[in-house]
């Protein structure tokens, strides 16, 4: 059994993880940070936790939560954890960050997405992204995990396979991907109201979305080459959710079979990454609640093109549970403990 504290657990993807800890074998969650609700109850704030969780929220006092718990989950705005860490708390405690504050590898292009100065640079080398399926040994022997955003996760396994093995043409490559509004978070702003929100769809952060530099990055290891892409998320009037489609061109001719191959080749081991059968789409509603990402792809012999998609729960896969999945691994759990549960459908 090991001790837990979150720092944000108030927030979407912290209450996620309030979710998912609360049914984890191996862990006890004794910190639930919000500055926003110091003192107050936290089955109050969410009534889902009504009989449940008996305790009340604490502040973000790292330092002090080092002292009390094995691993720390930040589910915080961009900015906060690196201004909390340093060695004397890592020396302490393991650290999984799930905003964009040690994801991406070179300070000066995270401070140009993100318009703020980074705390704590000398530890994003050290950092290690956590993505399972494709850092797992890294995770394992970590004190610091950047935990992936949403539309990175989704389109970095959709399209990681043929990066990888050289099939697409990465200056081709172009992402469209749409997401539900609590990937916005649960602040109050004006654009996520519903009826701003209900019966609408549009684009955002076009040419601009910070999630950009991350996904190029990742997909440039993979392809052993710099990578650029054109990444336009889209907001739906939906609550939870992930589908991204993208589409480059391939550098040989190549059959259905060839390319699903690959495809299993780096997922048939892999639990919560599903390869479609052929000719079926992902959906959003196949995946929610769960830490599934379906994935899936089609050859387009007119254009010379493949179209790779994925679909995923943002706040499961895309955040709380995939926190989850690097913590098990970090401590040498089931690698599945704590996120079994089934998509759920009608949600």
């Amino acid at each position: 059994m090991i001790k837990v504290g979150i720092i944000g657990s108030t927030g979407y993807a912290g209450a996620e993880l309030v979710r998912l800890l609360m049914g984890h074998k191996e862990v006890e969650i004794k910190w639930f940070g919000s500055r926003s609700y110091i003192d107050q109850e936290y089955a109050d704030i969410f009534q889902n936790m009504f009989e449940i969780v008996d305790a009340k929220c604490m502040d973000d006092n790292m330092e002090e939560l080092a002292n009390a718990v094995d691993v720390i989950f930040t589910a915080t705005p961009q900015g906060l954890c690196s201004t909390l860490v340093n060695e004397e708390v890592l020396n302490k405690v393991k650290i999984i960050d799930l905003s964009a504050d040690f994801r991406i590898k070179d300070v000066n292009v995270y401070e140009q997405w993100y318009g703020i100065k980074h705390a704590s640079p000398s530890y994003i080398e050290e950092a290690v992204y956590g993505l399972p399926e494709i850092n797992r040994d890294k995770v394992k022997n970590a004190r610091l995990i950047a935990n992936p955003g949403c539309y990175p996760t989704c389109t970095i396994l959709s399209i990681y396979p043929l990066a990888k093995e050289g099939l697409i043409d990465m200056d081709t490559l172009i992402v469209d991907a749409k997401s539900g509004t609590s990937g916005a978070g649960r602040g109050a702003k004006v654009a996520n109201l519903y009826c701003e929100v209900n019966e609408n769809i549009k684009a955002y952060g076009v040419a601009s979305h910070r999630h950009t530099p991350e996904i190029e990055e990742q997909l440039g290891y993979a392809a052993g080459k710099e990578c650029i892409i054109n990444f336009t998320p889209h907001l739906v009037p939906m609550n939870r959710g992930i589908l991204a489609t993208s589409y480059a061109k391939l550098t040989r001719e190549v059959t259905y079979e060839e390319v699903k191959a690959i495809y299993d080749k780096y997922y048939s081991n892999e639990q919560f990454v599903r390869v479609l059968k052929k000719d079926v789409a992902p959906e959003t509603r196949w995946v929610e609640g769960s830490n599934y990402v379906d994935v899936n792809f089609k050859i387009d012999p007119r254009t010379n093109r493949v179209i790779m998609m994925g679909a995923m729960d943002n706040l499961v896969k895309g955040a709380a549970g995939q926190a989850v999945q690097n913590m098990n691994i970090m401590f040498g759990f089931k690698e599945n403990e704590g996120l079994c549960q089934i998509p759920l459908f009608p949600a």
